[in-house]
């Protein structure tokens, strides 16, 4: 369905539209444009999602930030009328979130997989326990380690075949071996678990597969936190391993949060590696500002933050249940209706960002709702952010004639993923 309508009363009196929406083509950068549509003439309005069922769908940027610091609104996907991603992460959810069906201890029934979709006070309970790791100032005492990170994959992808994918040689790397070092993850291990943690994040996983593969993840990061409760070492691993020793934590609870942090420190990052790389490469004004002033901090972190604005990586939208009714922008939300907001056409909106759908490096972008807003905004945005700028400052000045190898139309975009990038990025120079 494509809406063309002038008037807000004609998208209402319409069938709901189905969400998630195509993206235009030729414009692998930009939200589907029937957000866009939706935004201007109705921003809060019903969708049909894949069970059927017909959740809110909040487009603007104001009214989502009201709604994401509301209490009234809960994060726990156990919850009646939590409107789910897929059939897979339904039935996943629910099965693992009741049987316990991987190795360790068993939690209560129907507790949610990890705390980040937990509501307070147990999401900020379980929060606190690693809040302190990705403090900023504890983050940005790992820049010479990420450094050099980036400086030797950039080594061995100049020493090796070009053109080369930058998705495989260097994208993927960069985070998998930080957060490995932050856990304690075994690197030597990657293919295991980037495969497992691809194969979650997709779309056109079955439930079947999804239930093998988290329980195969799981059993993994089960056998690493049991090494650690006989011997402690100086990760994240560890401080979760202490928690269960303490009883602070069940081992699947450790378990779920290492799960959590495994997976959400490397697919993000990663997607936002390529993806950036790609826009900068497709707005060489952009880059070459990049490149001239890749020693000035600050304009490497406002690259940071206008490119998380607008490549939106996380597609989807966050997901949401009312607790209670609420009223915003003339709509009444019941108890019991499911939310989702979609952080992509947030930060496209006129309203907040002038000419949104320009990419301008030197724009403030840092009310971008990326990283969410709230309780629940992302742990993890000092080192993403950290990794972004190592990448940014480094790869184009070290590879000054880095470019695409292929086509920009025959690119795999990852349309059927949970957060959107590239399958594969070939580049030369």
């Amino acid at each position: 369905m494509t809406i063309h309508s002038d008037t807000a009363s004609e998208i209402l009196n319409a069938e709901p539209p189905e969400y998630p929406m195509v993206r235009a083509s030729g414009c692998p950068f930009d939200p589907p444009p029937m957000l866009g549509d939706l935004r201007a003439h109705a921003p809060i309005t019903r969708v049909r999602i894949w069970d059927g069922s017909s959740p809110w769908l909040v487009t603007r940027h104001d009214d989502q930030r009201a709604l994401l610091a509301d209490a009234r609104l809960s994060a726990d996907t156990t919850t009646p009328g939590f409107p789910y991603d897929s059939p897979v992460v339904a039935q996943s959810t629910n099965q693992l979130s009741s049987d316990g069906s991987h190795r360790g201890a068993a939690a209560p029934a129907a507790e949610p997989i990890a705390f980040i979709n937990m509501d307070n006070p147990e999401h900020a309970r379980q929060r606190r326990m690693i809040t302190s790791a990705f403090a900023i100032r504890r983050v940005e005492a790992m820049r010479p380690a990420v450094q050099q990170v980036v400086d030797d994959l950039i080594d061995d992808m100049l020493a090796g075949p070009n053109p080369a994918d930058l998705v495989d040689a260097f994208a993927m790397p960069v985070p998998a071996r930080v957060i490995c070092e932050m856990l304690g993850v075994p690197y030597a291990d990657h293919d295991f678990f980037q495969t497992h943690t691809s194969l979650l994040a997709g779309r056109t996983t079955t439930p079947e597969q999804a239930l093998q593969t988290f329980a195969e993840l799981a059993g993994y990061l089960d056998g690493l936190i049991g090494e650690r409760l006989v011997a402690p070492a100086d990760d994240l691993l560890t401080t979760l391993a202490e928690y269960v020793t303490t009883c602070d934590l069940t081992r699947r609870q450790a378990v779920n949060t290492a799960m959590m942090l495994l997976f959400g420190g490397q697919e993000t990052t990663a997607n936002m590696i390529a993806l950036g790389t790609l826009a900068l490469l497709e707005n060489p004004d952009q880059l070459a500002r990049v490149q001239t002033h890749s020693g000035d901090a600050d304009l490497i972190a406002s690259t940071v933050e206008e490119l998380l604005r607008y490549l939106s990586v996380p597609q989807g939208g966050r997901r949401r249940v009312a607790l209670e009714d609420i009223e915003i922008a003339g709509v009444t939300i019941r108890a019991g209706d499911g939310l989702i907001l979609a952080n992509d056409v947030a930060n496209r909106d006129p309203a907040v960002f002038d000419d949104p759908d320009r990419l301008d490096i030197d724009r403030n972008a840092r009310r971008h709702l990326t990283f969410g807003f709230g309780v629940h905004q992302c742990l993890g945005q000092p080192l993403a952010r950290l990794e972004l700028q190592v990448v940014y400052s480094t790869l184009y000045r070290r590879i000054p004639t880095l470019r695409l190898a292929t086509e920009l139309n025959g690119l795999p975009f990852k349309n059927d993923a949970i957060n959107y990038g590239v399958y594969e990025m070939p580049v030369a120079w």
